[in-house]
C-alpha cells in the first residue's frame, strides 16, 4: 500500500500495549511504525504519535504522573501544539491529561476496581482525523483494561467540551442509548474519549488497537487507524 504516513509510538517503563499498536498499523494501514524509547529528545520525522496502554513507570504515584516528566514529553508536547497528530490510549490517554494536552482528569474506577471487559461506545462526531471513517453514531463494542478511567472537569470544563464538540466517543449500551450505569468506570457524562479544541490530538480508554482484525474478535478499532490514513497518507 502506497501511503506517506510516518508514524511513532512511545515506549515507557511499563508500557505493555505498544506493540498492539504496532501490530495494528500494519495489519490495518500497511504502516511499519518505529518504537520510540521515553528519553529520546526528537519525533521529527513522525506526523503521528501514539501513547499506548501500560502502566508507565508502574503508575504507583498516580497514572501517568511520571510519564509526563519523560525527556520525549518535552517532544510530544512541542508537537502536539504544532498540530501534529497524538492519539492517546487508556494510559496514553492519562499520560496527555497530565501534561495538560487534553483537559480533565481520569480518577480512579468508580467502586475502586481494576475493569477489564468489553465496552459498548458511541461515535460523537465522524468528522475528525481519528473518526472519518466511522458513521455518526455509529455503536462500537471495545474493550477496557484499566483502574484509572473515571473522567472527571469541572462543570464549566465539561459544557466548554460538549459545546466546543470535543466529546469524541461516550460509553453507552448495546442500542447506543447513553445512561450512567453504561459507564464502566463512573466517568462523567459517560465520556470515553475526547479530542483537544485544535482537533489534532484524541485521548480514548478503551483500546481500538486490540479489535482491529476479525482474528481478534472484531474490527470496531481499525476505523480509528483507517480515518487517520485518510488524512495522513499522500
Amino acid at each position: 500500500m502506497k501511503n506517506g504516513m510516518k508514524a511513532g509510538i512511545v515506549v515507557f517503563p511499563g508500557s505493555n500495549c505498544d506493540r498492539d499498536c504496532y501490530r495494528a498499523l500494519k495489519a490495518v494501514t500497511g504502516v511499519e511504525a518505529r518504537f520510540v524509547w521515553h528519553r529520546e529528545s526528537s519525533l521529527e520525522d513522525f506526523d503521528l504519535i501514539i501513547l499506548p496502554g501500560g502502566f508507565s513507570f508502574g503508575d504507583y504515584l498516580r497514572t501517568g504522573a511520571i510519564a509526563r516528566f519523560s525527556p520525549v514529553m518535552n517532544e510530544v508536547i512541542r508537537l502536539g501544539k504544532r498540530g501534529v497528530r497524538l492519539l492517546g490510549i487508556c494510559n496514553g490517554f492519562q499520560i496527555l491529561a497530565e501534561a495538560g494536552l487534553l483537559p480533565g482528569a481520569l480518577l480512579r474506577n468508580q467502586g475502586l476496581l481494576f475493569i477489564c471487559k468489553d465496552i459498548y461506545m458511541k461515535v460523537e462526531r465522524s468528522n475528525t482525523d481519528f473518526t472519518n471513517k466511522y458513521e455518526q453514531g455509529q455503536v462500537l463494542r471495545m474493550p477496557v483494561i484499566h483502574g484509572e478511567g473515571n473522567y472527571t472537569i469541572d462543570e464549566a470544563g465539561y459544557h466548554e467540551l460538549v459545546d466546543g464538540e470535543q466529546v469524541i466517543f461516550r460509553y453507552c449500551a448495546s442500542d447506543g442509548s447513553v445512561n450512567p450505569s453504561d459507564a464502566p468506570n463512573g466517568a462523567m457524562g459517560n465520556i470515553a474519549g475526547i479530542i483537544n479544541r485544535e482537533g489534532n490530538i484524541l485521548g480514548l480508554m478503551p483500546h481500538p488497537e486490540k479489535v482491529s482484525e476479525p482474528i481478534m474478535g472484531g474490527e470496531d478499532g481499525a476505523g480509528v487507524f483507517r480515518s487517520l490514513l485518510s488524512v495522513l497518507s499522500v
